[in-house]
């Protein structure tokens, strides 16, 4: 009788690996009484990781939008600086004439028409 009385209060007392893996340690009066608290927890451990990762996933994908975006604003710059090569009036001058165009240019200035 003894024995089994220092048995209970040795389990009660001392939680070992095995109870733990054995699935023991979840019988256990403390376990029962704070159940709902245990659960909450996990609750909100599984969201803080949720929402981590999505943020992680936001944050990638910002990244990868910043890059597109100086991309696409090289880009616009490369072919500003084209069309304003291509738009000088000596080289529309010099296009005109290796195209041996009627057209020249024209010796007196634009005037303004008035109402």
């Amino acid at each position: 009788m003894k024995t089994e009385e220092s048995n209970q209060k040795r389990n009660t007392k001392h939680t070992s690996w095995r109870s733990i893996i054995g699935g023991d340690f979840l019988a256990t009066e403390f376990v029962r009484r704070q159940a709902r608290l245990l659960v909450l927890i996990m609750v909100l451990v599984l969201f803080y990781i949720s929402n981590r990762y999505e943020c992680q996933q936001q944050m990638i994908r910002i990244e990868d939008l910043k890059e597109k975006l100086t991309d696409i604003k090289y880009d616009a710059l490369t072919r500003n600086s084209e069309l304003m090569e291509r738009s000088r009036q000596s080289r529309i001058e010099e296009y005109v004439v290796t195209q041996q165009s009627d057209l020249q240019t024209a010796t007196t200035p634009p005037y303004l028409i008035r109402k």
